[in-house]
């Protein structure tokens, strides 16, 4: 007697299988570029606070304004364009909101004005606007204080990262009088 048996899959277990993995592909993907989204979110606001955080700090320990501007080559302040071009942090000694750089390549020395970082443009896709407090650049005196290029700031007026219009998934940044930096979910407007 001679049987054979079978060491596959039957016709209804394939297709079983299938239907249940292209059900579970079309519940999970759209969660999971959700999730991806909303980390690329994170991530992007996380760059602008630790810029503000940063340019604080250092005008804290240093004694001397330290500037945030928008810029687009890494090198320079601009006043055209929007934040997400990129941004550098910088040592303002005469508080213009503009880098004046004396072509010195020695790190950042007592007397002169200095460049502590720069961060790059964010992903195509994504805005980064600032309200009419910091439209090009926000200063932190010695005292730890914030103040934008409009002077010192009279209510609270947050940048909003975006990606596209959904503005309940955007970030608002706010910068406090006092120089403390809070981001929050969710936007009043996205462009």
């Amino acid at each position: 007697m001679n049987q054979r048996t079978g060491k596959g899959f039957t016709l209804i277990e394939l297709m079983v299988t299938l239907a249940v993995a292209a059900i579970l592909l079309t519940v999970g993907v759209p969660s999971f570029r959700a999730t991806v989204e909303n980390n690329r979110l994170t991530t992007a606001a996380n760059e602008l606070v630790s810029a503000l955080n940063l340019a604080r700090s250092e005008a804290i320990k240093r004694g001397v304004r330290v500037t945030v501007c928008k810029s687009a080559d890494g090198a320079t302040c601009t006043t055209s364009g929007d934040w997400e071009q990129g941004w550098i942090v910088f040592v303002d000694l005469n508080g213009d909101g503009i880098f004046d750089d004396d072509g010195d390549t020695i790190p950042c020395e007592t007397g002169e004005e200095c460049i502590l970082r720069t961060y790059e443009a964010l992903p195509t896709g994504y805005t980064l606007r600032a309200g009419k407090n910091f439209d090009n650049w926000v200063t932190y005196l010695p005292s730890g204080r914030s103040q934008g290029d409009s002077g010192p700031l009279k209510e609270e007026d947050p940048y909003r990262l975006c990606h596209g219009s959904d503005i309940s998934a955007a970030r608002s940044i706010a910068v406090s009088t006092t120089g403390r930096v809070s981001v929050s979910k969710g936007a009043t407007s996205c462009p």
